[in-house]
């Protein structure tokens, strides 16, 4: 049975990257994208996606929806245009198994297809030629399922109905026929949303018009940027409509607002941030990515939001949630992170930019948001940035690790370059024509970085996004008879997997009268000594108080520094360890003292310990082999309370 309306293909977004203000609203939000990834996990479990084969390249769609906000139930018409990469004589799309295909028409012929659960197989007359443009169109109804918390909903908000979609990575199936795959974005899409007079309807892009006839009021959506599939949206009940202009290089750029008519005045408020958050990404990274078409909010039923690629879904309009998934406009779905590995650039990033509006607009609560993110990142003793375990829905979607972590790494990055080349290095790499719309991994990030640099950052992103843990300072000062103030700086790491965190340490010094004096120390190694000349007596230091760095349990001491502790060394030799049993040596200033050694694998694993007193001058300390496969191994070193760590390569 063929349908009359039109229809264009709708895709959302997978992360529901809604951070809020403070530390319950980020562990509230990284819930909610556990939820999402669980439910796509199931999703995929049950039947292969398309997404796992890439036959076809997805050039357009137009697609026409028929819903009625209280009635659970969809009628659609999809038109996907298409390039086959192959000769083929069928193609697959994913469709939920809850839903009816009516029929599928191909070149205005009815053609057969075959159901494999959730897969769904048109099957051609011929074989199609590669690279040869084509085209299908499928009629269907049914009513949708909804997993997690929800594809395709309807609820009520004041008693009026209210319908929205929020796919996720893998929902829009349940919805509607399409591929989903996170290699192959969609070139344009044109939407038409048909609902009762009285409704009005939200999604991507510019609206383009809405006729009414016999009851019904059809909105026609066009937008024409890529599009992932879990990017496409639709929201339908009795909005309030108002639209704010952003003054930019090229014109103003509208933000569009469909908000619940009961919480417009709350919206208005909201929204007004969010013009000065916008202004100040374009100043950032660069324009705001569709500024063609336009940028929005839709309200909906559910407590974060979704950065539908421009037409974000909220639940509030809270300050810190409106530049959160702002930003995802420029990081996640102008430039979307490659792989579940990487979904720090998503997060990480929104939440970095987060923190920069409090910065820029709400400095009395930007020190509250750095020292959470600080305390959120450090409240394990291990875990990476990179995500090195994706069965795991708590390590992806982890706020300590993603969110925080993430964010502050970004910090750090920032502090270590510098603000005019690190942020030129952000706007190279979102701007980058092989990332742009498109999908990006960390090390695209740390190339672009590199590039505008000039600086070497393996050790960096070794340290901060591959290592795990965070690092403790001992600060020990004294003040000498000429004025000059001599500061030793030893580090302890709370995780085996990094041997020292290489990064500048900001200290401030304070004298008697009010003077302070800011120092950047280029820290390479525990115990390395610096000297300082203030002007001024000192009575006091602060560790980092502007919060650039990911650090715990530090302790500042105007001790005595103790020089036997302070002129230890470790070294592995040689390294990468080809052949034979793992050698370093130890120097010590004296003789007499003993230290405890042990050999760790790189998951913390204990697999050999000794003890040995120490001759004055170089100490050999070997572990043998044995059957320890090829990897990276950690020794550390022990000594009156010291801990020296040595990372060690096997081949």
């Amino acid at each position: 049975m063929k349908l009359n309306i039109l229809f264009s293909v709708a895709f959302v977004v997978f992360t529901a990257a809604a951070q809020a203000q403070y530390v319950d609203e980020t562990s509230l939000i990284a819930e909610y994208e556990k939820a999402a990834w669980l439910r796509a996990h199931e999703a995929q479990n049950r039947n292969a996606l398309v997404s796992a084969v890439n036959r076809s390249d997805i050039k357009y769609c137009r697609v026409a929806w028929q819903v009625d906000p209280a009635v659970r139930y969809i009628r659609g018409e999809v038109m996907t245009t298409f390039e086959p990469v192959e000769a083929l004589n069928s193609l697959e799309f994913d469709f939920s198994q809850a839903l009816v295909m009516d029929s599928i028409l191909y070149h205005g012929n009815q053609i057969n297809y075959t159901r494999n659960g959730d897969v769904i197989t048109a099957l051609f007359p011929a074989m199609l030629p590669a690279e040869t443009l084509d085209s299908l169109t499928f009629y269907y109804q049914g009513v949708p399922t909804s997993t997690g918390f929800g594809s395709f909903e309807v609820n009520t908000h004041e008693g009026i109905p209210v319908l929205w979609t929020l796919s996720e990575p893998y929902g829009a199936m349940e919805w509607w026929p399409c591929k989903q795959s996170l290699n192959d974005k969609i070139d344009s899409i044109d939407v038409y949303i048909s609902s009762p007079t009285g409704y009005k309807a939200a999604s991507n892009g510019t609206l383009m018009s809405e006729l009414t006839s016999n009851g019904f009021t059809t909105a026609h959506w066009k937008h024409r940027y890529p599009i992932a599939a879990y990017l496409v949206c639709m929201a339908v009940t009795n909005y309030s409509v108002f639209t704010v202009d952003v003054p930019s290089s090229v014109g103003n750029i509208p933000i569009v607002n469909y908000v619940y008519p009961e919480r417009l005045a709350d919206a208005q408020v909201g929204v007004a941030d969010n013009v000065a958050h916008m202004q100040f990404f374009n100043e950032l990274f660069g324009l705001y990515p569709f500024e063609a078409e336009k940028y929005g909010h839709t309200q909906f039923g559910w407590g974060g939001g979704m950065e539908h690629q421009t037409m974000t879904f909220v639940g509030g309009f809270g300050f810190g949630l409106l530049a959160h998934e702002l930003s995802h406009q420029w990081f996640g779905d102008k430039v979307t992170c490659g792989s579940w590995q990487d979904i720090w650039l998503n997060e990480g990033f929104a939440t970095f930019c987060t923190m920069l509006c409090y910065e820029q607009f709400r400095p009395l609560e930007w020190p509250k948001f750095k020292r959470d993110r600080i305390k959120f990142a450090t409240q394990e003793t291990y875990g990476s940035v990179y995500v090195d375990d994706t069965t795991s829905v708590g390590r992806i979607f982890s706020g300590l690790l993603s969110y925080s972590k993430g964010s502050m790494v970004l910090r750090m990055l920032q502090w270590k370059l510098g603000d005019a080349t690190f942020f030129q290095g952000i706007r190279n790499y979102i701007n980058d024509p092989a990332l742009s719309f498109a999908y990006a991994h960390t090390s695209d990030l740390q190339a672009h970085l590199e590039a505008v640099s000039g600086i070497d950052l393996d050790e960096f992103f070794a340290d901060w996004v591959y290592g795990q843990g965070y690092p403790s300072y001992l600060v020990q000062w004294q003040q000498e008879s000429d004025g000059q103030v001599t500061i030793h700086l030893g580090q302890s790491q709370s995780h085996p997997s990094v041997g020292f965190f290489e990064l500048p340490v900001p200290l401030r010094l304070y004298g008697p009268n009010g003077q302070t004096q800011d120092v950047r120390l280029d820290h390479h190694f525990s115990g390395e000594q610096f000297i300082v000349e203030p002007g001024f007596s000192v009575d006091s230091i602060v560790w980092d108080p502007e919060l650039w760095v990911i650090a715990k349990n530090n302790l500042i001491t105007s001790s005595v520094i103790d020089p036997e502790i302070a002129n230890y060394s470790l070294k592995v030799s040689p390294n990468p360890v080809e052949t034979g049993d793992i050698k370093a040596l130890l120097y010590a200033p004296v003789g007499g003292n003993t230290a405890s050694c042990v050999l760790y694998a790189n998951d913390g694993r204990e697999l050999g310990k000794q003890t040995i007193r120490l001759n004055a001058g170089d100490n050999e300390i070997i572990f043998q082999r044995k059957q320890l496969p090829a990897g990276v191994y950690w020794l550390n070193v022990e000594i009156e309370g010291q801990v020296l760590k040595a990372k060690v390569a096997l081949r």
